[in-house]
């Protein structure tokens, strides 16, 4: 049955902002204990541990947030291996109760051999997640490997039968105007949702997601070059071009602001001043690198952690070139509205000492 699925999925696959500072927050939604807000996560789940893995714990720790489910795509690694992760971290969680749907195996037109291409012409991508990793890419297969053994041990936990794509039809229809998608890797499969159902988008709610880096070429000279490097948007930018032009009754990108706050053995030895399953696992297997992903989360389950934002109009560049990937942005009276470009909150600041106090106390809770 996924088989099936997944093969009609794959046939369809062929700045500087002159905006003024919004320093209010996005809209905050409507929970409560008794009516909790509806959230899928869509993301590129790399494990063990880790801002993929972690970045479930601002949902599930969260009272007022009902997960609908979890949908994975390759990005950071392949799907098979992410799955298997995030299923044995829910195990760890006691929360094999969420269901998690396995998505797309391939980006739209992306293949390891066109980005070993783009390297050529226009120079070394620092990251290539599940195509090499921080290597060089010269040995990576051109299809999905076996799934490995699982540094964790394998999951017992199936994977849900449905398809990530029919699983975010399903859900948003079901709820209409009620499910906030939270996507934090590739956008493949909003981009194969979007194509399966015109209407998907409009009957969601709301979507979050972490990827938009602006102005980075300076960065990535003096910092931290794979930080500046929009790996979500740059492994699948014909997905992120179609899921951005959607029409989503609203969008927040957390962009660059997801580099501002990073995972410590500091941070992570008051994490796990009280010993469970999961914070030994979080400790175990740390990586002291941005919360990226936990800050997206974190932001789509309590939008009042923005403390400064800016609106403006983005799209993803697919033409092929040097910008091949990368976002753009405009303000309101030059953006190319008859291309569908949508308005967009870009999220400058966050309250980052509650975000790290309420992390760690989300994780204490699992």
């Amino acid at each position: 049955m996924r088989l099936t699925a997944l093969s009609r999925f794959f046939s369809l696959g062929t700045c500087t902002l002159a905006v003024a500072l919004c320093t209010t927050a996005p809209s905050t939604y409507a929970a409560s204990a008794q009516d909790p807000a509806l959230v899928i996560e869509d993301n590129d789940f790399l494990g063990p541990g880790g801002s993929d893995i972690q970045s479930t714990i601002p949902l599930l720790g969260n009272p007022h947030i009902k997960v609908l489910g979890f949908t994975v795509t390759t990005g950071d690694d392949w799907e098979n291996a992410e799955s298997a992760h995030l299923r044995r971290f829910l195990e760890f969680a006691k929360r094999t109760d969420i269901p998690v749907a396995e998505g797309a195996v391939y980006p739209l037109l992306n293949t390891p051999a066109l980005m070993r291409l783009h390297e050529q012409e226009f120079g070394r991508i620092p990251w290539k997640g599940a195509w090499g990793g921080l290597g060089d890419g010269t040995t990576v297969p051109e299809t999905q490997p076996a799934l490995p053994k699982l540094p964790e041990g394998l999951p017992s936990t199936p994977a849900a039968q449905e398809t990530a794509a029919l699983f975010l039809i399903r859900a948003v229809h079901e709820h209409p105007h009620q499910v906030t998608i939270v996507a934090a890797g590739p956008l493949t499969n909003l981009a194969l949702a979007i194509r399966l159902d015109p209407s998907f988008a409009a009957t969601a709610k709301h979507l979050v997601f972490m990827g938009g880096l602006l102005d980075t070429d300076l960065m990535s000279v003096t910092g931290n070059a794979n930080f500046a490097s929009d790996f979500n948007m740059i492994f699948d930018p014909e997905a992120a071009h179609i899921t951005l032009t959607a029409p989503w009754p609203a969008i927040t990108v957390v962009g660059n602001i997801s580099n501002s706050v990073a995972m410590t053995k500091a941070y992570m030895a008051r994490i796990t001043q009280k010993s469970t399953p999961v914070t030994r696992y979080l400790s175990q297997y740390i990586s002291p690198l941005p919360m990226w992903d936990e800050m997206t989360t974190a932001i789509a389950a309590d939008p009042s952690l923005v403390t400064q934002s800016v609106k403006a109009y983005m799209d993803i560049d697919t033409s092929q070139g040097s910008h091949y990937g990368h976002a753009r942005v405009w303000p309101k009276d030059s953006a190319p509205r008859t291309q569908h470009v949508r308005e967009v909150i870009l999220v400058q600041k966050i309250d980052e000492a509650r975000f790290l106090n309420s992390f760690m106390q989300q994780a204490h809770s699992l």
